[in-house]
């Protein structure tokens, strides 16, 4: 379940009130008159079931609490209460097929800017892709795709196209389109500074890596995995399962691709460059396509629901 903070002017507590009490999935209602200070108006407190949130949303924004009060929304990891078990099996559906958008567009937002932290994350994955490819290490570059943060703004771009939201679309291609050239050029620094410092050499990286070949070799099967991860990154995100994103960094390879383009044009290796920018090209394209589509066939499946169901009120 979810628990909404909102609030109102006192002048629209009584609509907010009546909404949620017409809500169906909704419960544990209070109300705090006065209570709040900046800015000044009525607290109220409730639940609502996942699969009934969003459309509560929508309509609490519609009375204008996000232009003159504020709202607030946080998961609920235990609630104990028999009126929260009646409250989520009366709410059409179920809680793990919901999507928030406003959730999933927040939450888009805050992971998809060229932020310090995002090209620092990136870096230093790139440059642990690097080592794991010179060492042909599968659990350097395995470690490498984990802490790539590039799919926050590849789910931005998806959440961007089909919310038609152009500001996010901006930020998220900007933190990819730039985040990756910095994250490389700085990874072609590392590589530089590790050749002087002879723990890299050309030697290193021209011998047979059975191990990260794939990373310069795109093919076909290239872009199944990268159409499969984007529909579990997406679905892992509106369903809140972190667990399943963990899985979908492991299973593309735009992190190692980018360090072995990085690598190979140090080295001048440019057939080992253009195939590891293709590599690059093909995850990237094959996550937005698939995301995107993904998410336009869950906006379609709650559209209907609601069509077939009609408001998720009381009557």
């Amino acid at each position: 379940m979810l628990h909404l903070r909102l609030i109102s002017p006192p002048d629209r507590t009584p609509a907010v009130v009546a909404l949620v009490e017409s809500t169906v999935g909704a419960t544990h209602l209070a109300v705090l008159e006065g209570a709040a200070r900046a800015p000044a108006g009525d607290v109220v407190l409730c639940d609502v079931a996942r699969e009934a949130g969003d459309e509560l949303l929508q309509q609490l924004r519609a009375l204008g609490l996000d232009q003159d009060g504020a709202i607030a929304v946080e998961n609920i990891d235990l609630s104990l209460s028999r009126r929260a078990e009646r409250a989520e099996e009366e709410a059409p559906g179920e809680g793990v097929d919901a999507v928030l958008w406003e959730s999933l567009a927040g939450a888009t937002h805050e992971e998809s800017g060229l932020t310090v932290t995002y090209l620092t994350f990136l870096t230093v994955a790139t440059t642990l892709a690097a080592c794991g490819i010179l060492a042909d290490s599968a659990i350097l570059i395995v470690g490498a795709m984990v802490v790539g943060p590039e799919f926050g703004p590849l789910a931005g771009v998806c959440t961007a196209l089909v919310r038609r939201a152009p500001r996010l679309l901006l930020r998220s291609l900007v933190a990819l389109l730039a985040g990756f050239p910095v994250a490389m050029a700085l990874t072609g620094g590392f590589s530089v500074l590790m050749d002087a410092l002879g723990l890299f050499s050309y030697a290193d990286f021209a011998r047979p890596h059975p191990v990260s070949e794939f990373v310069w070799q795109p093919d076909k099967t290239s872009f199944v995995v990268a159409l499969l991860a984007g529909v579990a990154g997406i679905v892992s995100l509106t369903s809140s399962k972190s667990g399943a994103l963990v899985g979908v960094a492991i299973s593309v390879t735009t992190v190692p691709a980018a360090a072995n383009a990085a690598l190979a044009l140090g080295y001048g290796n440019m057939r080992e460059t253009w195939g590891s920018f293709v590599q690059l090209g093909v995850n990237l394209a094959g996550i937005v396509l698939a995301g995107t589509l993904t998410l336009l066939c869950q906006k379609h499946f709650w559209e209907r629901r609601r069509r077939r169901t009609g408001p998720v009120q009381h009557p």
